[in-house]
């Protein structure tokens, strides 16, 4: 028997008034991360980039955040409700020729592949099926009913439920991720009403319908599983940010990462670290990140967009940011690496370094209270406290070139452009404004003046 095609369509055009901001709420963050995003990642092991997205609220901006995507959105400009947007999409999703369409909320960050497997499973086995939960608050979900069977018979939402027409309430409720037959949904999608206190159009509605219409509805009872709970406020938010915080945590510790106190530990969702990497919290690691076996990451420093080399140590108190750090290179403590920083093998950033747009040599130092801006820095390299590359002149950013085995003394100035030749030597305190030569020296600063100081007599 042919497996039947499922496309993916996610909800992502609510506005979520009650997060307080202008942003859409799809776009609202979790360890760094837009809330779709983990949408999107729980879909792909099932279906793969084939996802089909209604965007509405500020979609100019999701479309942005997912260039990946493109060509996969559907505008919904009036924010109807739910089953309007399922209208909306559904020229969209018969034209992908599929047999089933499965639908999630953009808001339901901690959902996994395996959660969506067990919904897509009930795929050839009826004509719609969606998944439940039995959370120990009901307030704002829509309400599964049975009938004196316990046979479904509709979902009400909340506002219009009435215990004296759909009976007590048994704590079941609908998660809001549902599978639906194309061929039998078409005849049910253009009988939804907006009868309802809230006058929208409801895909929840389409149970009723169905079974009404004698189709095949099943449910999916998944408990209390929160992985299926969607984001309305900020504190729901921060609640789902901290379990995904301890799910990858843990998981990296039960791959080999050594985690020192892990509860104070963030590692975003694309961070990948290999086992044998040491870390220590509190450390927040962010972006598309690598840390490899063997490196070590120490307390209260915070990285973006990085890499980590084996062998390598961050020491305590740094912030680095698109920058690559390079087998048994140093850095810290109180360093600060900025986007375009390269630390070849064994280099050393001390504290209270600055560097951006720089690559720092194999070997090479800048040990103490200097800033490397558009620098290449040779091999063995060693660069005095207090140096600054004068990289900017109002207008445009230049490079500053020192060559290997080059000495900077404390306290210079390098105004680029500007090239210091190999094995060079600055004398500490120096305004370089023009080039040193190969095993050059160069010093600039004005003589010495000792002034006689004639002291009163008491």
């Amino acid at each position: 028997m042919t497996k039947p095609k499922i496309t993916a369509l996610v909800l992502a055009a609510g506005k979520g008034t009650r997060m307080h901001s202008s942003r859409p709420k799809v776009l609202q963050t979790l360890l760094g991360e837009p809330m779709l995003r983990y949408v999107y990642d729980a879909i792909k092991p099932l279906f793969g980039q084939a996802a089909i997205t209604v965007v509405g609220h500020g979609s100019g901006l999701v479309e942005q955040a997912f260039p990946e995507m493109a060509g996969q959105f559907v505008l919904q400009a009036q924010q109807l409700g739910t089953g309007h947007a399922l209208q909306v999409a559904w020229d969209a999703v018969k034209a992908d020729g599929t047999d089933y369409c499965l639908v999630i909320n953009g808001d339901t960050p901690l959902i996994t592949a395996e959660g969506l497997g067990r919904l897509a499973g009930q795929a050839g086995c009826c004509d719609l099926a969606f998944m439940t939960i039995t959370p120990r608050d009901t307030a704002q979900f829509g309400r599964v009913v049975r009938d004196e069977n316990q046979r479904i018979s509709a979902i009400v939402e909340a506002k219009d439920y009435c215990m004296a027409v759909h009976g007590p309430v048994t704590g079941e409720v609908n998660a809001g991720i549902y599978l639906l037959r194309v061929s039998s949904v078409d005849t049910l999608l253009g009988q939804l009403r907006n009868e309802n206190k809230s006058g929208e159009y409801y895909v929840t509605d389409l149970i009723g319908l169905a079974v009404a219409s004698a189709m095949a509805v099943e449910s999916v009872q998944c408990g209390d599983d929160i992985s299926l709970m969607g984001i309305n406020s900020p504190r729901e938010l921060i609640r789902a940010e901290s379990e995904l915080r301890r799910r990858i945590v843990e998981a990296h510790i039960d791959r080999g990462v050594l985690i020192h106190n892990p509860e104070t530990v963030i590692i975003g969702p694309r961070v990948a670290v290999e086992p044998g990497a040491e870390i220590f919290g509190h450390c927040e690691i962010y972006g598309a990140s690598s840390v490899a076996a063997g490196s070590r990451l120490g307390s209260y420093t915070h990285i973006t967009d990085s890499t980590f080399a084996p062998g390598c140590v961050v020491r305590e108190f740094c912030h680095i940011e698109g920058a690559e750090v390079g087998p048994q290179a140093v850095v810290g403590p109180y360093a600060r690496l900025r986007p375009g920083t390269v630390l070849h093998t064994g280099a050393r950033v001390g504290n209270f370094v600055e560097m951006k747009k720089a690559v720092l040599g194999e070997g090479a130092k800048a040990s103490h209270l200097s800033y490397l801006g558009d620098a290449e820095v040779g091999a063995g390299a060693n660069i005095g406290a207090g140096t600054i590359t004068c990289n900017y002149d109002g207008k445009n950013k230049f490079t500053t070139t020192i060559g290997p085995g080059a000495f900077i003394g404390s306290n210079t100035a390098l105004v680029a452009p500007v090239t210091v030749g190999r094995d060079a030597l600055v004398g500490a305190g120096s305004t370089i404004t023009k080039d040193v030569p190969d095993e050059g020296g160069a010093i600039a600063r004005g003589r010495q003046v000792n002034i006689h100081r004639r002291l009163k007599k008491s």
